[in-house]
Order: C-alpha cells, then sequence, then structure tokens
C-alpha cells in the first residue's frame, strides 16, 4: 500500500490541476490540509461511498468551501459517484464540481459552503440533530444513533461573526460529537493576517467551553492522528483541533502566500510542485496502487451491515421506535398527518376569534405540534414576542437533550444556519424565531436555505410599524419584498387565525422550499370565509370578498391591510362600485398557480386596482399594473402608537378611497 503522503498528494495533484485546467479555484487550501484530509478519511470517517445517505454516517463539512477540490477529490477517490470527468470540468457548467460545494446528497456533498462560517454553523445543526436523536431513539445496548460531524474551516470562518454565535451555543450545548480542524496557515486573500486577526483562538474556543488541542502539525500524520484520538475521547465537550499547516504546501514558489489561495498557480509551477512532490504522474492520473489505498467502498459496506444487523435487533425489540426512526430519517410526515392538520384549520375558523397573528402562529403550533414529533424549534432571546413556545415544547440543555425547544439567545444568524443543519441531517422539521425586522441579521442563511432547498421554517414577528412604539430600527419596511424575491423562498404575510393555521400547514408540508412565516404583533379581526376560500388560501391568493353585480375595483391586501380592504369595500360599495378584495397572504405561492386561476382572481379586464401593505410598494406593481396604485410605505417609519402611525402614513378608509377615486 502507499505511504500516507503519497495518498495525500493524490488530493493535492487533482486540485492543482483542475484549478489549472479550469484557469480559476482555489489551490491554496487543498494543498495545506491534504495531510489532515487523509487521515480523516481513511483513519475515522465513518461513511459507506455506495450508500451516501446511510443515516448513521459521520457527516463531513467543508466550511472554507473555497477549498472544494479537496472535498471533490476526497470524494472521487473513496468512491463516491463523481468521475474524472467531472475533476477535469471543475467549475464548468452543467457539472457537479461548482467552484463551491453544493449540496448534492446523493454523492456526499453533505452542505451548500462557500460564505464563510455557514458551514461550520450548519455543522453545530448536524451535531446537535446527532445528539437529539440519539437521545430520543437509544435505548440501552442499542445505540443506533452514534456518529460524529467533523468540520474543515479556515481563518476566514473564524473572523466572521457567525462562528461566535455558533460555537458559542454548541459549547454551552455540550455537544461532544462535533470536531473541528482548524487550518491555521496565517493566510487570508489579503496576506498574513496577523495585520487583521491576532486572537487566541485555542484561548477563545476554551472559553467558549470547548476541548482544545493545541499546536498540531497539519503535515504530521502521526501528531494528526493522536489528536483525532483525543478528541473522540472528549465526549463532554466540542473539540476544536488547531492544525499549523503551509497553505499551498508542496508549491516551491507560492507555497506559504496569498498567491496560492484563490489562482491557478501557473502550469510552471504546477510542473515544479510535480517535481517537488514527488508526483511523476500525468494530469488527473491517478496510478492503481493509491486509488487502492483510497478505496473505501468495501469498508463502508462492512459498517453499514454492521449497522444494518444492529438496526434488525432493534427493530425486533423495539418496533415502533424503529418504524419512527425510519419515518423520520426519510421526511415522510404521519400517515394521518392531512386529516389532522384539516381538522385544526377547521377547529380555528369555527372559533372566529380576532387575535394577533403571532398569536394565531401559536395556536396553530398547539394544534400541528403534538401530530409531529419531528418538530423542533426556538427563538433567537424573543419566545414570550415571538410566541413560537407551545405547550408540547420541551428545552434542550447539555443535560436533556432529547427535548425540542432551543433558546437560541440572541444569535439570528447562528439560529438560521443552525436550522440549515437540523433540516440536512434528516430527522427534523426545523423552525426559528426572530423580529422581522431583524431577518437582516440572518438573510445569507435564509438565502443558503433556499439555495439548498431545506424546507426550514422562518418565523418572523412584529411584521410593520404596526409594532408602534419602538421605533423605525424596530420597524420593518423593505424586508417583505426583500424576502419575496429571494429565488426558491415562501414568504407568507397571513391576515388572521385561519390564514396563519394555513400557512403553517403550507411550511410543515414542504419539502424543497424554506417558509417565512410573517406576523403582526397587534390584534388583526378575524375574516370569515366559506370552505372553498379556506381551500383557496393555500393558492397563495384569493377572493376573499366579491360584489353582487359588475366588477369594476380590486383591493388587494395582506396581513393587517385585509382588514382596511375589507372596510374600503364596504365605504366604496356604499357609493355604488363593484368591489373585488383580494387577500394574497403569499405572493410568491399565487404566482406558482396556472394562470387561468391567477385570472379567475386577478381577472385582467380589471385594471382598477389598488394594493395595500405596510411595507415598501414595489413588488406590488406586478399586480395593479400601470393603471393602478400602491399605498405603502416609501420612508421609514416612526415612535408613536399603531394606530397613530397607520393614520399618519395613510393607511385608513378615507386614503383607500380617495385613491381608488382617483384612479377615475
Amino acid at each position: 500500500m502507499s505511504d500516507r503522503r503519497d495518498l495525500a498528494n493524490a488530493i493535492r495533484a487533482l486540485s492543482m490541476d483542475a484549478v489549472q485546467a479550469a484557469n480559476s479555484g482555489h489551490p491554496g487550501m487543498p494543498m495545506g490540509m491534504a495531510d489532515i484530509a487523509e487521515v480523516l478519511w481513511n483513519d475515522f470517517l465513518k461513511h459507506n461511498p455506495a450508500n451516501p445517505r446511510w443515516p448513521d454516517r459521520d457527516r463531513f463539512v467543508v466550511s472554507n468551501g473555497h477549498g472544494s477540490m479537496l472535498l471533490y477529490s476526497l470524494l472521487h477517490l473513496s468512491g463516491y459517484g463523481l468521475s474524472i470527468d467531472e475533476l477535469r470540468n471543475f467549475r464548468q457548467f452543467g457539472h457537479h464540481t461548482a467552484g463551491h460545494p453544493e449540496y448534492e446528497p446523493e454523492i456526499g456533498i453533505e452542505t451548500t459552503t462557500g460564505p464563510l462560517g455557514q458551514g461550520l454553523a450548519n455543522a453545530v445543526g448536524m451535531a446537535l440533530a446527532e445528539k437529539t436523536l440519539a437521545a430520543r431513539f437509544n435505548r440501552p445496548g442499542h445505540e443506533m444513533i452514534d456518529h460524529y460531524t467533523y468540520v474543515f474551516l479556515g481563518d476566514g470562518c473564524l473572523m466572521e461573526g457567525i462562528s461566535h454565535e455558533a460555537c458559542s451555543l454548541a459549547g454551552t450545548l455540550g455537544l461532544g460529537k462535533l470536531i473541528f480542524l482548524y487550518d491555521d496557515n496565517g493566510i487570508s486573500i489579503d496576506g498574513e493576517v496577523e495585520g487583521w486577526f491576532t486572537d487566541d483562538t485555542p484561548g477563545r474556543f476554551e472559553a467558549y467551553g470547548w476541548h482544545v488541542v493545541r499546536d498540531v502539525d497539519g503535515h504530521d500524520a502521526q501528531a494528526i492522528v493522536a489528536a483525532l484520538e483525543a478528541a473522540r475521547a472528549e465526549t463532554t465537550r466540542p473539540s476544536i483541533i488547531c492544525c499549523k499547516t503551509v497553505i499551498g504546501w508542496g508549491a516551491p514558489t507560492l507555497q506559504g502566500t496569498e498567491a496560492t489561495h484563490g489562482a491557478a498557480l501557473g502550469e510552471e509551477e504546477v510542473a515544479r510542485t510535480r517535481e517537488n512532490i514527488g508526483w511523476p504522474y500525468p494530469p488527473f492520473e491517478i496510478p492503481d496502487e493509491i486509488r487502492t489505498g483510497w478505496d473505501a467502498r468495501e469498508r463502508g459496506r462492512k459498517l453499514e451491515e454492521g449497522w444494518n444487523a444492529r438496526m434488525q435487533a432493534y427493530a425486533a425489540e423495539f418496533p415502533e421506535l424503529a418504524a419512527e426512526f425510519d419515518r423520520r430519517m426519510s421526511g415522510r410526515l404521519p400517515a394521518d398527518w392531512r386529516e389532522t392538520a384539516d381538522a385544526a384549520i377547521g377547529a380555528i375558523a369555527a372559533k372566529a376569534a380576532d387575535m394577533a397573528t403571532r398569536k394565531a402562529s401559536q395556536v396553530a403550533l398547539e394544534a400541528f405540534g403534538p401530530a409531529l414529533p419531528e418538530l423542533i424549534g426556538g427563538s433567537a432571546d424573543l419566545t414570550g414576542s415571538n410566541n413560537t413556545l407551545w405547550s408540547g415544547s420541551e428545552t434542550i440543555t447539555d443535560a436533556r437533550p432529547a427535548g425540542n425547544y432551543l433558546h437560541f439567545g440572541v444569535r439570528e444568524f447562528g439560529m438560521t444556519a443552525i436550522l440549515n443543519g437540523l433540516s440536512l441531517h434528516g430527522g427534523f422539521k426545523a423552525y426559528g424565531g426572530t423580529f422581522l425586522v431583524f431577518s437582516d441579521y440572518a438573510r445569507n442563511g435564509a438565502r443558503m436555505a433556499a439555495l439548498m432547498g431545506q424546507p426550514v421554517i422562518l418565523v418572523y414577528t412584529h411584521d410593520s410599524i404596526g409594532l408602534g412604539e419602538d421605533g423605525p430600527t424596530h420597524q420593518p419596511v423593505e424586508h417583505l419584498a426583500s424576502l419575496r424575491i429571494i429565488p426558491n423562498m415562501h414568504v407568507w404575510r397571513p391576515c388572521d387565525s385561519v390564514e396563519s393555521a394555513v400557512a403553517w400547514r403550507h411550511a410543515l408540508e414542504s419539502e424543497t422550499a424554506p417558509h417565512s412565516l410573517v406576523f403582526s404583533r397587534q390584534t388583526l379581526p378575524f375574516q370569515h370565509r366559506d370552505k372553498r376560500q379556506i381551500t383557496d388560501i393555500d393558492r397563495g391568493g384569493y377572493v376573499l370578498r366579491d360584489c353582487d353585480g359588475q366588477l369594476d375595483t380590486i383591493l388587494i391586501a395582506t396581513g393587517s391591510e385585509v382588514a382596511l380592504a375589507m372596510s374600503a369595500a364596504e365605504r366604496l360599495a356604499e357609493e355604488g362600485m363593484g368591489v373585488r378584495v383580494v387577500s394574497m397572504p403569499s405572493t410568491t405561492v399565487f404566482d406558482q398557480q396556472d394562470g387561468s386561476y391567477r385570472d379567475s382572481v386577478l381577472p385582467p379586464g380589471v385594471t382598477r386596482r389598488v394594493a395595500i401593505e405596510a411595507g415598501v410598494p414595489d413588488c406590488w406593481y406586478r399586480y395593479v399594473g400601470s393603471k393602478g396604485a400602491v399605498i405603502g410605505m416609501d420612508t421609514f417609519g416612526a415612535s408613536a402608537p399603531a394606530k397613530v402611525l397607520f393614520e399618519h402614513f395613510g393607511f385608513n378608509v378615507e386614503n383607500v378611497k380617495n385613491t381608488v377615486m382617483q384612479l377615475g
């Protein structure tokens, strides 16, 4: 068998060759972390290339995702479905080897990384999922959930603020099967980091409550083995292994410099590197001996077969638990879910209660939660304001990991990325709450959820100037529009308890899209509907009020402004106008409906249209057209009671009436 350095050099060669072929990419990290990767993947990582979705596999996350060729090299060499042709076409259209890793579990890519720090935060969610599932499903003598989460990360990940949010919480939660391998090479894009990053990183993580392995030579295989053994022996704290490495190791004139970070080495330097590391093979050629040394398929098959045998014994003793575990890891909702959900919505409709939609959200949680043991959620230190706690909530702590509720603390971005990790791991429906205005803090995590198609649920309350006296720092204006323009993000702003419950049902049934559920602080009136209208809520927009005679005016509204539209419609009807009110709790879902349905709600021939929403008006012109009008917010809010603000900014019946009349 080839020695370790030869195996590691296969990563270096493939990485520098692929970057050179693309004339684009980041060879420095793969070349610098190749020795660490070789030890981890060949000595420790539990995985099966023939079944990348094996539930009890170790999770491997490359948080410093610019070094994607390291991951692609590992997947190819160990036997995953990533061919050498894919590596030859690194960063090319239509191939699986994108510039930064993109979530593709069928070939072993556990998460999309690249925005630094988010990968490690995803990994915190994965490790939390493992700990919580183990607490719920493992039984004495049956450790069916028992895997690690390993993370590669660099200086850039640790400079990002999200690293503090996520790692601080990981220490508090005692995630003992989370292991970081820190590429401490002292280089970032701008050069030597000593000018802008002089943190005592080991001391920082010790302060978080982590187990720290200091000053490991990242090019000494035995030192790496010893460090990983020490980290795995520590079961009560997450671990970080601080590996001293040389970026671009092996490149004779460029190693140790920023020149290797984000650009091809150049043909001459690649040739010199081959000579320097003793790699005489042509580009993309891996000799059989080295391929054999890397092939993990047989070992992976035996590992999974052993687990399957243990699972059979577990299922014989605990058949209900085994069936529930299988259901949850497959992402299937309970067999009676839709019947339960529909009955709950019917009961909410029958109560016809006025309430703030943040309270209506909690009512929906109370109705749906008992039917969904996979539901896990929390709030970024706003539990009482977001109403994310329900009667079946049990707080997760280090000592009590089997719960279903997380106090994330003031960590909006970290919370969102951790939710992504919980979802990516499998076995959970994850939600998290904060104020809508603070979705800005979490935006890139929400974007990554949409990019990966992860069905996390983002609960955003205090949705407008209606929150009142806290003032413009807390009053969202542009945020609804901002969320709506994220591809694959479903945004709901319901007007009452029924629309809130339907929004939650829609989110819980999603398999491939995150949902932003946007709720009011203030009480909103209940809107009466027939069964057909309740059904049509699920289509994102529907006719809430129609006229008896000729239709000549359409009012479109969301959230708290639906009640205003209904009152204005009554006033206009008294003056002989034929007015329809369209409630559109989700423009994103409405836009996905077929053209005939959209036209039935918004008939093309009716051009007198006014949209009403306490947010920036931009997105509404597509619905009202050039002959319509929008009543919205084109400034920030102010500190005052909600009623005063709505009146001041024109959200009143008189202004709606005048706006309609001015359209002629």
